[in-house]
Parts: C-alpha cells; sequence; structure tokens
C-alpha cells in the first residue's frame, strides 16, 4: 500500500508539468522556505503596445499548489491579448506556511510583474487580479487595505485595476470559513475583508453558487451591499443550485464558459482588455 502512496506525487507533478506545458515559468520570489513560482502564459500574436495582465490566484485555503486550476481561463485571456498569470504562494503542505505569508507572496508577484513590465512588454496599468475562494482572498488583501498601510515598495504599487473573484472567502473572523488558519483569531479578524471595506476600490466581479456551503453565498452578497454603499463598483453574478466549485472547467463546461465570457465583457468595458475582432 506504502508503495502506491509513494507514487502519487510524481504522477501529480507529471501531469501538473504537461499541463502548464504552455507557460514560461518563473521563480518570483526566493523565499527561506523555497522558491515561488508564477506560470504566465502570453498572446501567440506580438504587439507592439504594452499588454494587459490577469492574475489568478488558485483556492485551497492556502494548503496544496495547485495552479493548473485557472489554467484554462489563462488560455482564454492570452487569446484575448492578455498576459495570464497562474501564480503560485507558500503553502501549508509545500513550505509549512499559512496565509499569511500566501498574503505575502500575493502582493509581491504585482509587484514583481510592475517590475518586470519592460521585459515582459506589460501596461503596469493594467493589471487584474482574481482568484478563487482562498486565493480570491489573496486578490482583495492586495487591494482593501488602506494605501497608508500598504505603501509601495521600492516605488511598486500591488494595487490592481480591477478584481475577478471567484467563490470568494471574504469572512475570516471568527466564524469565518479558514479562521484557524491564521496564527490568532484576533489577526485573523483583522485581515478578514469584512473589517477592510473602504471607498475608493477598483471594480470587482463577483462570481458565487447560491448553494456554496464552504463560502456562503449570504456573506458575499452582504459584503458587496456594504461596498456599494461606499461608492464602490461592485457586481455579483449568482449562480442557483450551484456549489463551491461550480465554475471550473473540469466540473461544469457551461458555468465556465458563461463565467469566462462575463469576465471578458467586465474587462472589454473597463478597458483592461482590447474588444474582440470579429472576422
Amino acid at each position: 500500500m506504502s508503495s502506491i502512496l509513494q507514487r502519487v506525487a510524481p504522477i501529480g507533478e507529471a501531469r501538473d508539468r504537461e499541463i502548464l506545458k504552455d507557460a514560461a515559468t518563473y521563480i518570483y520570489e526566493q523565499r527561506p522556505q523555497g522558491d515561488v513560482l508564477a506560470h504566465l502564459f502570453f498572446p501567440e500574436k506580438a504587439k507592439a503596445e504594452p499588454r494587459p495582465v490577469v492574475v489568478f490566484f488558485h483556492g485551497g485555503f492556502w494548503d496544496s499548489p495547485t495552479p493548473t486550476q485557472f489554467v484554462p481561463h489563462c488560455l482564454h485571456f492570452a487569446s484575448r491579448g492578455a498576459v495570464s498569470v497562474a501564480a503560485e504562494t507558500r503553502t501549508s503542505s509545500k513550505h509549512g506556511t499559512g496565509p499569511l505569508e500566501a498574503i505575502e507572496d500575493a502582493r509581491d508577484l504585482i509587484r514583481w510583474l510592475r517590475h518586470n513590465a519592460d521585459t515582459f512588454n506589460l501596461d503596469p496599468d493594467k493589471i487584474t487580479i482574481g482568484g478563487a475562494g482562498g486565493g480570491a482572498y489573496l486578490a482583495l488583501l492586495a487591494t482593501l487595505p488602506k494605501p497608508k498601510n500598504l505603501p509601495p515598495v521600492d516605488g511598486l504599487a500591488c494595487f490592481p485595476q480591477a478584481r475577478i473573484l471567484f467563490s470568494a472567502l471574504i469572512n475570516t473572523a471568527s466564524k469565518g470559513a479558514a479562521a484557524d488558519r491564521f496564527p490568532d483569531a484576533k489577526t485573523a479578524k483583522r485581515l478578514s475583508p469584512t473589517q477592510l471595506i473602504r471607498r475608493k476600490l477598483p471594480p470587482m466581479l463577483f462570481f458565487h453558487g447560491k448553494s456554496d456551503r464552504i463560502t456562503p453565498f449570504d456573506e458575499v452578497e452582504k459584503f458587496r451591499r456594504r461596498l456599494r454603499w461606499r461608492g464602490n463598483s461592485c457586481e455579483l453574478v449568482d449562480f442557483v443550485r450551484a456549489d463551491h466549485s461550480f465554475f471550473n472547467f473540469n466540473v461544469s463546461h457551461k458555468n465556465f464558459e458563461l463565467t469566462v465570457a462575463a469576465a471578458d465583457r467586465f474587462l472589454v468595458d473597463r478597458g483592461l482588455l482590447p474588444p474582440e475582432e470579429h472576422a
């Protein structure tokens, strides 16, 4: 039995390498626990003008690295002229870390992309970040804190121009999902998106299943109302009888297509993605 189990990890790694074969993989941070990777998908057609960026942080509540979750999304947005990124952060299974380290990584990845904007021909003023579950939480924590509490590092800010959030974790207070992953209850509450709502935030698009038992829909709906009350642009698209993983390509091709098409329109409407060319 043990000999079978020992073979699982290499098989998983080989599968991931195959799925990520079209990506260019870079080390964006060298941490004491090991290197942290970003997998970049570039548009096939080269253009002189800098290209928009769409970054995705995978779900899983910072347990295991699963960068392949958003490869289908990355392929779509690369086909639309954006440099797309399937991001990794430190995780508990690989690095022995928790959400605080993942938050640090997510912020540093955005800064790294801006630092290398000329190298990759990126537009540093057209960065969209998104994610699922705990990855959506990371996208929120790169934006929600007040600028004075999240100043630029070496002149590089981690604030994006928009966010696309799937089955988002927005409550890490005492009764919220994943609260026990934080060092203590006080830290979990302090870093809960529900505690960080403010004005002048980048536009947000939420996709959420109404039957989600992991990150309850009612919490996200209330979160959206509070954001809009403060004058923020925030849209919530709900899916009836859909659970936490409803949007994934390997769960429902229909929901994948619907959410990607809506996200595409969202970015086009805000000038963060070029209009689709029709023959």
